[in-house]
């Protein structure tokens, strides 16, 4: 019998998170042929969780160049990855989220006729520019979609909302939670139990207990927030640090972009209780985020992940895709607005009961499991 060849396809750092529990579940199926290409849209970032969870793509398209637009990098996409399809010729393209590879991979595999399932389908803002271009790139890739893995109840509506066939969607949960299980069971590496014994939350003994003094962690590099509004977050990073002082440490790894860089280094870069680091691998990240008291973000993996380790979590956002969060209790939406930023913060900061509500709230991403789902999914759609 001829193996299934299922290819997936990633780029980014939080697309490799996501699709490694699906790697891993596929390479244990009898039968099936899973096969790697990363376009490496992301390149030093990606290659951090390549090497944590052992994977070893079977083409690495090296796309990424300093400062390319997204039309360039849209244009690498469709040129070198319609060679992987010609060669490989698998029988399914997986692709993950809503990154410009996601896009530009799923219509190159429609255009091949090959079956595609999209990973983490049906998340929607309803707003083009917010998030931007991640929200016009997951409508792209939803039409063209065979499988839509929605992550969620609340996913799989607006898909049925965009007359998707309810037979070609299935509710997974989120593979970031598989992920995090996975990395959280392993040892917290000796560098990150060293930083966090100098900024003085694990004591400094041979015990290395919990302190008193808070940790906050903060990511912010979303293009939408560019800018006045990048300004006003760390702005607000200023006023708490400023506020806590020794009480409350502030640990940001800061986006390579430039547009990142130099507001935060500015603003942030000689305050004794901000640290400022480069950014991440995800074995030190995850094991940063078990002793965080509280999470500042723009980001969109991490409201899923903080709650999986019950850390309430401020999204700098007007608007987020992932509402199941808001709704469960576990994230509060508070945009750029400095003063919303340090008013919030505070009150979770400072009333212990206030914590306890989001940190309590039960995760409504999922329980670990969602890349046995999609595996399963893809060999029952075969039969």
């Amino acid at each position: 019998m001829t193996p299934l060849r299922i290819l997936s396809v990633f780029g980014t750092r939080p697309e490799a998170i996501k699709m490694a529990p699906v790697v891993q579940a596929l390479a244990r199926i009898p039968n099936v042929e899973s096969l790697v290409c990363v376009t490496a849209q992301h390149r030093q970032m990606l290659d951090q969780v390549l090497d944590l969870f052992q994977i070893f793509p079977d083409e690495d398209l090296d796309l990424m160049r300093p400062n390319q637009s997204l039309a360039s990098l849209t244009a690498s996409v469709f040129t070198y990855i319609d060679p992987v399809f010609e060669k490989l010729k698998p029988d399914w393209v997986l692709i993950q989220g809503d990154t410009t590879t996601v896009m530009a991979t799923a219509l190159t595999a429609f255009y091949r006729r090959i079956r595609i399932g999209h990973v983490e389908a049906g998340l929607r803002t309803g707003d083009k520019w917010q998030p931007f271009p991640e929200e016009v790139n997951r409508h792209v890739a939803g039409v063209v979609t065979d499988l839509h893995f929605a992550p969620t109840e609340w996913a799989q509506q607006n898909l049925l909302k965009e007359n998707i066939p309810a037979r070609q969607i299935v509710v997974t949960g989120n593979t970031v939670i598989d992920a995090l299980h996975l990395i959280a069971k392993l040892p917290t590496p000796a560098d990150t139990l060293t930083l966090l014994q100098q900024k003085g939350i694990l004591s400094s003994d041979s015990q290395g207990e919990k302190t008193d003094k808070k940790l906050v962690l903060i990511t912010a590099h979303r293009r939408e927030n560019f800018g006045v509004p990048l300004e006003n977050i760390c702005n607000a990073i200023r006023t708490l640090a400023n506020h806590y002082g020794n009480t409350a440490h502030f640990i940001y790894p800061v986006h390579l972009n430039p547009n990142v860089q130099k507001p935060v280094k500015r603003i942030l870069g000689n305050i004794p209780n901000v640290s400022l680091l480069p950014p991440m691998d995800y074995l030190p990240w995850v094991h940063l985020l078990k002793y965080a008291t509280l999470v500042l973000t723009d980001s969109g993996g991490i409201q899923e992940e903080a709650p999986g380790l019950g850390v309430p979590v401020l999204v700098m956002r007007e608007v987020t895709e992932r509402p199941e969060g808001v709704e469960a209790g576990t994230v509060r939406l508070v945009g750029a607005d400095q003063d919303r930023i340090v008013s919030e913060s505070r009150r979770l900061l400072d009333d212990p009961d206030a914590h306890a509500r989001m940190a309590l709230a039960v995760n409504p991403y999922g329980d670990g499991h969602a890349a046995e789902r999609i595996v399963k999914a893809l060999l029952d759609y075969e039969k």
